[in-house]
């Protein structure tokens, strides 16, 4: 029997009838999830002691590999996704993103959004409202009014990752998987309607590292379409390749989720940061500064030409990846630089194969569609075969540490933003404009693993100075500097970003010892 705080304040929510589905998600599910997270400590285990990532040799891995397959066809409304827009749950955020001009905008209950209660509760009342077309909003501040258009962009939503719990719903007084809670409410409250309305439920999958966990997923949307009464293979869910696992094992993971597939994306934030914690105990995967690590570095760019050669050749769209980047307003000529990395950055996206592409923010919309609809005049591109298959993308290809410069001033660049971040994140502000780049969850554990990985290794910075434990205080004490009476956010962001930095072990995921501050 589920045990929820708060339940009255989200009661059109929390119905009895929704948490006795998610009742049945997390007693069907919970413990292959946690079987899941166990083999996750296992596979760990086995990079830390020097094992390096392989293609799966096993009898029906290589049959899978080799046979020719295709995923079930794509539903004709998603078959043109060339730019899809991302962003938290919050109202106003999903009206905007709606409106934007953008395929599909991805409701983001993940690494965008600060997992508090009230978030993640209004949330599902905002969607539910979206797609009922009911939701609207009036600025406090201006009183500027915002609702639907006639025509929106394709709804999908991405819950939260497998390894992180809802604290507020418990099962026999254990938190519940918060991945059930977010896709449960949801597709619950909302399937009939998608249907009714000639939609259905679509879903991204966040942090997957193998076919068994993508398998899970997809034991969920068949007991779902049963429980729901919904038609085999109406889920349709989209897989985000955002750990350096799960690209040795792409056809496997969009085998496991055939019925249900609608291709695979490149995560590329995520995946760096997952290079790094793969690799963490080994100094000869020591990555440079962050911003060296491009998508034009050799094993980034043979990670998305084999999602790009894979996916095609599976029938699946193959989606690119977020372009971070925001419009300044205040400064023309550092705007236009910002508009120019974007347009570069979608051109290589849309000439290497890739059918769609991610913004973070409405104003780049536009410019994204002018760089597809030039270079992919059909809906996608999806008969289109590319090189480097059958062999020739081999494992070293995928784990290629780039060339690069470990710097001070990176070093301090990655502690003001991981610092930034993390107490916006306290606050309940999951999507955060620093240095008008977009940053998320993704982007802080970059910085935060990489300052972790440059003082494990003792690296030497271009000053002639050793990351020690020492030097790295001094450092985090000169960027960190708190005023007289600093919030409490400030104080708690401060001494948590210090011990992730300094900790003996890598911590897996920064929201999960962030997550005990917030309600």
């Amino acid at each position: 029997m589920l045990k929820v705080v708060a339940e009255k304040a989200f009661e059109s929510i929390l119905t009895s009838g929704a948490l006795q589905f998610v009742g049945g998600l997390v007693e069907n599910f919970a413990p292959r999830i946690g079987s899941a997270l166990d083999n996750r400590k296992r596979v760990q285990y086995y990079f830390d002691t020097g094992g390096i990532p392989s293609f799966n040799t096993g009898i029906t891995s290589v049959e899978i590999r080799e046979s020719d397959w295709t995923i079930n066809p794509i539903p004709k409304e998603i078959a043109d996704r060339r730019v899809e827009i991302t962003g938290p749950v919050d109202r106003k955020m999903v009206i905007n993103a709606l409106n934007s001009g953008a395929n599909v905008f991805m409701a983001d209950f993940e690494d965008s959004n600060s997992p508090t209660w009230k978030n993640c509760m209004e949330g599902q009342v905002n969607l539910r409202d979206a797609v009922l077309r009911t939701i609207s909003y009036a600025s406090p501040h201006n009183g500027k009014y915002y609702e639907l258009n006639d025509r929106t962009a394709i709804l999908f939503v991405r819950p939260r990752g497998l390894h992180l719990k809802e604290k507020n719903i418990t099962n026999n007084d254990v938190p519940v998987p918060a991945s059930l809670v977010d896709y449960g409410l949801y597709v619950y409250h909302n399937a009939h309607e998608l249907l009714k309305q000639g939609s259905r439920p679509y879903f991204y999958l966040p942090k997957l590292q193998d076919a068994l966990e993508a398998k899970i997923w997809d034991d969920v949307f068949s007991y779902t379409e049963g429980e729901l009464g919904l038609s085999r293979a109406t889920i349709k869910a989209t897989v985000l390749v955002e750990t350096l696992p799960a690209a040795f094992r792409m056809d496997e993971i969009l085998f496991a989720l055939k019925e249900h597939s609608a291709g695979l994306n490149c995560g590329r934030w995520d995946y760096i940061f997952s290079f790094i914690k793969t690799f963490k105990e080994n100094p000869t995967f020591t990555l440079p500064d962050r911003d060296q690590v491009t998508m034009s570095q050799h094993f980034m760019r043979c990670y998305t030409q084999l999602l790009v050669a894979t996916c095609h050749r599976r029938g699946a769209h193959a989606m690119g990846g977020m372009a971070a980047q925001i419009p300044i307003k205040n400064d023309p000529i550092a705007n236009q630089e910002a508009i120019q990395k974007v347009k570069d950055d979608k051109l290589r996206e849309v000439l290497g194969g890739h059918d769609g592409t991610w913004v973070a923010h409405p104003g780049l919309v536009h410019l994204a569609k002018e760089v597809f609809d030039e270079n992919m005049p059909r809906p996608n591109q999806i008969d289109r075969t590319i090189d480097n298959f059958n062999g020739s993308i081999t494992a070293q290809d995928l784990i290629c540490v780039p060339k690069g410069t470990c710097t001070e001033s990176a070093l301090r660049k990655n502690i003001k933003i991981g610092y930034a971040y993390l107490t916006a994140w306290l606050a309940g502000n999951g999507c955060v404009p620093l240095n008008n780049l977009m940053e998320d969850a993704a982007t802080a554990e970059i910085s935060r693993t990489q300052i972790w990985q440059w003082c494990k290794h003792g690296v030497m910075l271009d000053n002639g100075k050793q990351v020690t434990p020492q030097y790295l205080q001094e450092v985090i004490h000169e960027e960190i500097v708190l005023g007289e009476e600093p919030t409490t956010n400030q104080t708690k962001a401060k001494q948590l970003f210090t011990d992730f930095c300094l900790s003996e072990e890598l911590d897996d995921f920064l929201t999960l010892k962030a997550y005990e501050e917030i309600q």
